[in-house]
């Protein structure tokens, strides 16, 4: 894996990109776009982008522990489904993308697609479970669905069609020597 690289041979840029994709996952995390019924979450995009990027642990930086800091400084109520699931969502992508270098867009598209469903039955069984009521779940289950899709999609047009993923090994390749 060229992050676990960039992590061992140049801690200090791996923190920063870590730290740079957590910032603007909080940040992403502190606004939704309204749709009829309630709002969508961009964050996602970020989640899915930096763990498609990133090795396991940056990944659950971003996803894990940047979600539970949005929702800590902006609606603290759902702080820790969103480390949990949000945190694993990360890994299991990261883990898929980095499992072939030979298959990478494909890895990262099996990674996402599993990522969308632990994120919507996460926040599905923590709202059920949190707000006691499994309707309050089912009724923002297609907002759950909409942003998990929106994220992946997203992340998966930013990381291969526009470049981003070769632009990521170049530049890591280049501080990991």
């Amino acid at each position: 894996m060229k992050s676990d690289a960039l992590r061992s041979r140049s801690p200090v840029s791996w923190l920063t990109v870590t730290a740079v994709f957590m910032a603007m996952n909080i940040a992403l995390s502190s606004f939704g776009m309204p749709v009829p019924g309630g709002h969508l979450y961009l964050n996602d995009i970020v989640i899915c982008t930096a763990a498609i990027l990133l090795d396991p642990l940056g990944a659950f930086a971003v996803g894990g522990i940047g979600a539970f800091l949005g929702d800590f400084f902006f609606y603290p109520a759902p702080m820790f489904v969103s480390l949990v699931t949000h945190g694993l969502q990360a890994v299991v992508i990261s883990l898929c993308a980095h499992r072939s270098r030979a298959h990478r867009l494909s890895g990262a598209v099996v990674g996402v697609t599993l990522g969308a469903v632990i994120m919507v039955v996460g926040y599905s069984l923590g709202r059920a479970f949190l707000y006691s009521t499994p309707e309050y779940a089912i009724l923002k289950l297609p907002f759950q669905i909409l942003q998990a899709a929106v994220g992946a999609i997203c992340g998966i047009v930013l990381c291969f069609p526009c470049r981003l993923a070769s632009l990521w090994d170049r530049w890591s390749q280049s501080r990991s020597v």
